[in-house]
């Protein structure tokens, strides 16, 4: 009997002490992109080069309805939207980390559904963010922006509407962390707006209203000229705020109309990216003079771009992996990866992992020298989320086709 008790006593020791290590906030993705918006991962990591549907799966889970947002984790849970496009519903969903099974679904929305005007669009394209008190969701309904919030146990918190909204091809802009803030944003051609809104009860601290244009991309925020600056990119326009105050640091003509990707920096130059009305990267010099230190007409319209080291990874539209020197431009290479793409890379270490629409799982090696594949991998028939990397695990959205349907399941990939 006391052997019995002393063996329990330390299998709840290992059993605690494995989850106070899992489940550091190091190894949390609490937002679109990741701890520093940036699409890099914790490098103290290694998660398997090689899988597939049967290999180096821990575990599963179906999820119901189709959406394009990622996932969202934090301590034990993991944060998705979906929606159902037959029984007209947007929903927030959590799950257990470790096993993948439901712990609660909370419909956000029903009904007020917009008509896609874009094959590739989903009703629940955003991905959420979370302080680890309460998770944040966007979703487009009843012809306007609406942002939502609910605590761990699935409790509705507050939901404030941040613009009328008029569709032109989709809404996708996901939420952003900022000390007791929520940065969101809700461009379009109807005139839309960026929002601070206090994350304990949603009321709009300030708000920033935007041009009569179409945009996607999501609001970041990175330390720039020894100030946090809220970046901002599209309707023309590149665009420097306090995220404290909305305040205006800068703003110049300087991006493509429509964007979808968010904008990177080294520091000294923030990278945008577009694709309508023409394709466009460039390196704005970060200090407000609009200087444009390089540009080019590469299309790296959907899947956002990586800097690090003094180089820019980005994998294009079309598939193509790409290199630039981030301070003069120079095409370091250019190489075919995948098909055509619209998931953004995720950088781990020394390798990128990137998946094309057709669930071409790629690793290529972060190396400016010269291109390198590491592995090729399938995992479903369909990709559009961006993957997830934390704790060592690959968290990847993907839909499988089983006869004429179309099935989306959330894979943990880990090293067994």
């Amino acid at each position: 009997m006391k052997e019995w008790k002393i063996l329990s006593v330390i299998s709840v020791i290992i059993i605690f002490l494995t989850t106070s290590i899992q489940y550091t906030k190091g190894n949390d993705w609490a937002q679109w992109r990741g701890p520093n918006h940036d699409g890099i991962a914790d490098p103290d990591q290694d998660p398997p080069t090689n899988f597939s549907s049967k290999e180096n799966v821990l575990w599963s889970t179906k999820i119901p309805g189709r959406g394009h947002g990622s996932p969202t984790i934090y301590g034990d849970r993991i944060f998705l939207a979906t929606a159902d496009e037959k029984r007209k519903t947007q929903t927030l969903l959590c799950l257990n980390r470790l096993t993948g099974k439901e712990i609660w679904s909370k419909e956000v929305h029903r009904g007020g559904f917009p008509e896609k005007s874009n094959k590739k669009a989903s009703q629940a394209s955003s991905t959420p963010a979370t302080d680890g008190k309460l998770v944040y969701i966007n979703f487009l309904n009843r012809g306007a922006i609406y942002t939502t919030a609910f605590d761990f146990n699935g409790n509705k918190i507050w939901q404030q509407k941040i613009s009328d909204y008029i569709l032109h091809q989709g809404f996708s802009t996901s939420p952003a962390i900022y000390k007791s803030l929520l940065i969101v944003s809700a461009d379009n051609k109807g005139g839309g707006a960026i929002c601070g809104l206090n994350r304990k009860d949603g009321k709009i601290v300030w708000k920033v209203n935007r041009p009569k244009e179409p945009n996607y991309t999501s609001p970041v925020i990175y330390k720039l000229n020894g100030r946090d600056e809220l970046i901002f990119q599209g309707c023309n326009l590149v665009t420097s705020l306090d995220p404290n105050t909305g305040k205006k640091f800068w703003e110049i003509s300087g991006s493509t109309t429509e964007c979808v990707s968010s904008i990177v920096t080294d520091g000294k130059r923030v990278f945008t990216s577009g694709g309508y009305p023409r394709n466009h990267v460039s390196a704005i010099v970060a200090d407000g003079t609009g200087k444009v230190a390089w540009k080019n007409i590469s299309r790296v319209y959907v899947p956002s771009m990586i800097v690090k080291d003094g180089y820019i990874y980005a994998v294009m539209d079309n598939g193509n992996a790409i290199c630039w020197n981030s301070e003069t431009g120079k095409n370091m290479w250019k190489e075919r990866l995948n098909r055509t793409t619209s998931a953004s890379p995720v950088m781990v270490g020394k390798r990128i992992y990137a998946v094309d629409e057709n669930g071409n799982f790629s690793v290529f090696a972060a190396d400016p020298k010269k291109f390198k594949v590491i592995a090729k991998n399938k995992l479903g028939d369909q990709v559009f989320a961006t993957p997830v990397i934390c704790d060592s695990k690959i968290f990847a959205r993907v839909a499988v086709n089983v006869g004429d349907v179309r099935q989306e399941v959330l894979y943990c990939i880990g090293k067994k």
